[in-house]
């Protein structure tokens, strides 16, 4: 899940990041309506978190561009307009869900996965594939009954991969989902974090690299070459 966070206050935008970030959510941070659109322009966010109160554009004019955009992203507004008629007027603008600070992290993050779940609704929350059996809520994989433990970053990859259904997915489009605008395009990372996870998942190799193009899930694995790396 990849999150914009629209929020003026520097301290608490950070912080609701580094939270996120302990979850396994990747997020970017708005401090002003103008940059907000700029990333909604050029980025691909499963869900916007946005404060009311903004400089430039409000986050009630990006709700309401958001909803005329058409693109279905669920919106959450984090702000401290608690009276019932703002959160009406939230709500008549767009947002999905209304939350008023102070909050607790751990309330934000759950009605960030509940968000995640309704806009993906199409599809099972718990997802299998190949022997794979991945739930996105408790965070938690299996591959033909064995439990995997997983990193945050290793899981978040695997489940792009395997919301893809066998599709290939690329190394850029990885890096886009999993980490957050911060992450240098000409990393490695994604290559290596594939290759752990690879080897977490253990053989036969489950996750097919494609040459020049990405990743995929192989549904017909076969045993890699000693050592196991095809990264």
């Amino acid at each position: 899940m990849r999150v914009l966070i629209v929020e003026d206050e520097p301290f608490l935008a950070d912080a609701i990041r580094a939270g996120l970030r302990l979850e396994a959510i990747a997020s970017d941070i708005a401090g002003d309506g103008d940059t907000a659109l700029e990333l909604l322009s050029v980025n691909a966010y499963d869900i916007a978190v946005l404060d009311r109160d903004i400089p430039g554009p409000s986050g009630d004019e990006i709700a309401k561009r958001v909803v005329a955009s058409g693109s279905g992203m669920p919106i959450l507004m984090l702000t401290a307009a608690d009276r019932l008629d703002d959160k009406v007027t939230g709500f008549e603008l767009g947002a999905d869900d209304y939350l008023t600070k102070p909050f607790e992290l751990r309330e934000l993050v759950l009605r960030l996965r509940a968000l995640d779940r309704r806009r993906a609704h199409n599809r099972p929350p718990v997802r299998e594939i190949a022997g794979l059996r991945l739930d996105p809520f408790r965070r938690e994989v299996y591959r033909d009954g064995r439990y995997v433990a997983l990193t945050r970053k290793q899981f978040a990859v695997l489940d792009v991969l395997v919301a893809a259904e066998g599709g290939v997915v690329g190394a850029e489009e990885l890096l886009e989902r999993a980490w957050d605008e911060n992450a240098d395009p000409f990393t490695n990372a994604v290559r290596i974090t594939v290759s752990a996870l690879r080897k977490r998942l253990g053989e036969p190799w489950i996750i097919a690299t494609v040459p020049g193009v990405g990743y995929r899930i192989d549904t017909q694995p076969e045993a890699g070459p000693e050592g196991g790396d095809r990264a």
